[in-house]
């Protein structure tokens, strides 16, 4: 009886086993666990916005926000001549003016840092002796490219 005993305990054993690994399956037909996925990264932040010129006026004064007081196109050859750039943008730039006479005689070029936000820079040329007459032409560059050219006559 005792071996009868011991049987019966063992199948029982061996059937509870069986049992519980059993109830590790998925049943049949069970839609399966939902896998486990990892956190969306948080979206890249865009780009700052580039400088870019908003505005090129010419003239004779400028104010105190560096801006062309009266716009032209023609010069006396006594008077110093201002170019007053407006730009504005998220990151900052360089500037630079290029002024040439004639069939592209350099007469000065002249840098400047734009900062971030809308500002504006005013360059300017002067002769002490008088300019020569006739045909000049400013180029407005932004990094290292041409954005902006005026002509201006000098009379």
């Amino acid at each position: 009886m005792t071996r009868s005993v011991v049987l019966t305990s063992v199948a029982a054993a061996l059937g509870g086993v069986l049992l519980l690994a059993g109830c590790n399956r998925d049943a049949p037909g069970a839609a399966p666990p939902p896998a486990q996925t990892a956190p969306e990264p948080p979206p890249t932040p865009a780009p700052p916005a580039p400088a870019t010129v908003t505005s090129v006026e010419l003239g004779n004064a400028v104010d105190d926000q560096n801006r062309v007081s009266t716009p032209a196109s023609a010069f006396a050859a006594t008077d110093t001549i201002y170019a007053s750039v407006g730009t504005d943008g998220e990151s900052a730039a360089k500037l630079a003016a290029r002024w040439t006479f004639g069939e592209g005689q350099l007469v000065r070029t002249t840098e400047a840092d734009v900062a971030a936000g809308p500002q504006v820079i005013a360059f300017d040329i002067h002769h002490p002796e008088g300019w020569p007459t006739g045909t000049y032409r400013l180029e407005v560059s932004l990094d290292g490219t041409v954005v902006e050219t005026r002509e201006f006559s000098v009379r």
